[in-house]
């Protein structure tokens, strides 16, 4: 089926790896100006960024659910081009949609650290809220911005960027119409009509397991051995952009998590009746998960933390370039000059000057702000300072390959790594926890935002956006929401709490409170699985398969690495059904645009169906036929279709 007359979409390179000598040009090109900065693009994204945040923080709190702000503002951005005289182009779109996502990447950061404060009833000030989150931002904005030509323009069509394609696609299809439009627009009906079903009426199973066939499941139980698939439209939609190389490694990690080392584990730890390691109950007593998270996924952690390093001695080169050209221009005056809009950042000297002044303002917010020893302000900035840096690569890379950041494991191993350090000078008890849990803030606040902007900047480099453009409102998107978190986070403690009765569960948060109390306690840490995975990792190098990508696999549920899997696959079909490399590249784009499409309509969905839990609906909406026989036939059924239409959807787009 050809594209209407008019249409415009994405180059036929967006998502490929660029021959020798090929170059990349964007939607917009770099010699086209058109609206990008302007008064309506940035007062709609200061208008996103404090709606989003709010919502993010309440549902987050509340059901432990911290939805992504970049798609939903995205689709909200192009439908909102209508209530204008005049529409908005797509750099300003791209404007909207950098400032209001940082809503999320602020509420990731906050929430699962700071809310401990409270539950530990220990006490938080506004200004300490307000400070960790913003500096934190700063901090992931200024250390990805050296790093962006890496891995925005030279890792071209070698890195997926699920999320982004899937932002990009939505403001192209909005921009450009057409039959790219009816594609992606119908996916994201279908996807999110699916996901809503699952997730409101209870009409079928969100995730299909083993334990659902009862005389295999009763046996392999026995063993630990479990295999779980979420059946989410939105999650093979993921796995179909990430694409079978990637998927398949990361479900390899998730293999030997699941079905090597948790069965390892309770073969040799049944019959043991007390707690082994920093664990609270023996192995005897514990469920696949408990083992998981108890043992397994600290392997993973440790292999995530050495891929950064790895990624770090990797990229040394580049990096010492960036920041070279950074010292040079701040001491000769002579500043680098990019010709093209579309290449130019902000210039090093600022990036170094920036850094320099957001690690100081870091020293003194710890120095007058939160602890009464300069010496532990000086070690606290250097806990800060390493980690944030060392593990910007992992947040970016994580982005790019999968689509998710292991924020939560990197600020667990924050919280371990500065409890442990601050008790050894001295500093534990109440004093100890509130510092190492700021700390944590801090760090999980730049972590993600890193992450996440990453992401914003493929967009822009697909669409031709002006980098420098969007790295300097991104820094307002994170002002506004740090400003709006600080105060949330303290109003819902107020009305609700976070223990208690009819308090709000904050599950991230209370488990972060759990570690700090038991590390400041004991000063106990799972150091030899951390150095498992750390060997696990130098291991996987050195064969050439990606460590951060298979430790990822550790580290996430099985249930949700098994559908990129299956995602993957249908990727690959697509991909070499045809005897002719045009007519596979054209289905595998319509494909994407599909695929695309799930994204967008569950992470819309995925909203709406959090609203409506939060009063409590869900529950007399709730239909229950998934749990019975039914629901899991028929969730069988249902998956298996949404991954042919994606199938069907993209063989329509040439035939042999």
């Amino acid at each position: 089926m050809e594209e209407q007359k008019g249409a415009r979409g994405l180059p036929p390179n967006a998502y490929k790896v660029l021959a020798p000598g090929e170059t990349y040009t964007p939607f917009v090109p770099a010699d086209r100006a058109i609206p990008e900065v302007t008064t309506r693009s940035v007062v709609t994204g200061v208008v996103m960024a404090v709606l989003f945040t709010a919502a993010a923080a309440y549902l987050g709190l509340k059901i432990g659910q911290v939805f992504e702000a970049a798609i939903p503002i995205a689709i909200l951005a192009v439908g909102m081009a209508g209530l204008f005289a005049r529409r908005n182009t797509i750099s300003e779109n791209v404007i909207i949609q950098s400032i209001g996502s940082a809503s999320g990447v602020v509420v990731a950061g906050m929430i699962f650290t700071l809310p401990a404060i409270f539950i530990l009833n220990l006490e938080l000030r506004f200004y300490q809220t307000f400070l960790a989150s913003l500096l934190g931002g700063f901090l992931g904005i200024l250390f990805i911005v050296p790093l962006r030509r890496y891995f925005v323009r030279d890792q071209h069509g070698y890195l997926p960027f699920p999320e982004g394609t899937a932002i990009t696609e939505v403001l192209v299809t909005g921009e450009a119409g057409g039959e790219q439009a009816k594609v992606l627009v119908k996916a994201a009906i279908i996807g999110g009509l699916y996901d809503f079903c699952i997730a409101t009426f209870g009409l079928w199973r969100e995730v299909l397991s083993t334990e659902m066939i009862p005389w295999v499941g009763h046996h392999l139980d026995r063993a630990k051995l479990v295999v779980r698939i979420n059946a989410g439209a939105a999650v093979a939609g993921l796995g179909y952009i990430i694409g079978l190389k990637y998927a398949s490694i990361i479900c390899a990690g998730s293999f030997v998590s699941w079905l090597v080392l948790i069965p390892a584990i309770w073969y040799f730890g049944q019959k043991i009746g007390i707690p082994i390691g920093t664990a609270d109950i023996p192995v005897s007593a514990m469920t696949t998960e408990e083992i998981f998270s108890n043992y397994v996924r600290h392997i993973g952690i440790g292999g995530i933390a050495a891929a950064g390093m790895i990624g770090i001695l990797k990229n040394s080169k580049i990096i010492v370039q960036a920041f070279s050209v950074g010292f040079k221009e701040i001491f000769t005056g002579k500043h680098e000059r990019r010709s093209e809009r579309t290449d130019k950042d902000m210039g090093m000297s600022t990036v170094v000057i920036g850094i320099i002044a957001t690690l100081l303002a870091v020293l003194l917010f710890f120095g007058f702000g939160v602890v009464d020893s300069w010496r532990i302000a000086v070690i606290a900035l250097v806990v800060v300072a390493v980690i944030s840096f060392l593990f910007t690569t992992v947040a970016a890379r994580a982005i790019a390959i999968v689509g998710v950041n292991p924020v939560s494991g990197m600020t667990l191993m924050t919280l371990i790594l500065s409890s442990i350090i601050l008790v050894r000078v001295g500093l534990s008890g109440a004093a100890g926890m509130v510092s190492a849990l700021i700390i944590g803030g801090v760090v999980c606040t730049a972590l993600s935002t890193a992450g996440a902007f990453i992401s914003d900047l493929k967009v822009g480099y697909w669409l031709g956006s002006t980098p420098v453009s969007q790295q300097r409102w991104k820094f307002l998107g994170i002002f506004v929401s740090a400003a709006c978190i600080t105060g949330i986070i303290m109003l819902l403690n107020k009305v609700y709490g976070f223990t208690g009765e009819g308090a709000l569960a904050a599950p991230q948060a209370n488990a972060m409170a759990a570690v700090i109390k038991t590390i400041m306690a004991k000063s106990a840490a799972p150091w030899g699985l951390y150095i498992a995975g750390i060997f696990m990792a130098l291991t996987l190098e050195m064969i050439h398969v990606p460590p951060l990508a298979f430790a990822l696999g550790m580290y996430l549920p099985i249930e949700l690495n098994t559908p990129i899997l299956v995602g993957g696959i249908v990727a690959h079909i697509v991909a070499t059904r045809s005897k002719s490399d045009e007519v596979n590249a054209k289905r595998k784009e319509r494909g994407t645009l599909a695929a695309s499409g799930f994204i967008a309509g569950g992470a819309l969905m995925g909203v709406a169906s959090a609203l409506i839990a939060l009063p409590g609906w869900n529950t007399a909406l709730n239909t229950h036929l998934a749990e019975r026989g039914i629901g899991g036939l028929l969730t069988v059924i249902l998956f298996a279709g949404i991954c042919f239409y994606i199938y069907h959807e993209a063989k329509k787009a040439a035939s042999d």
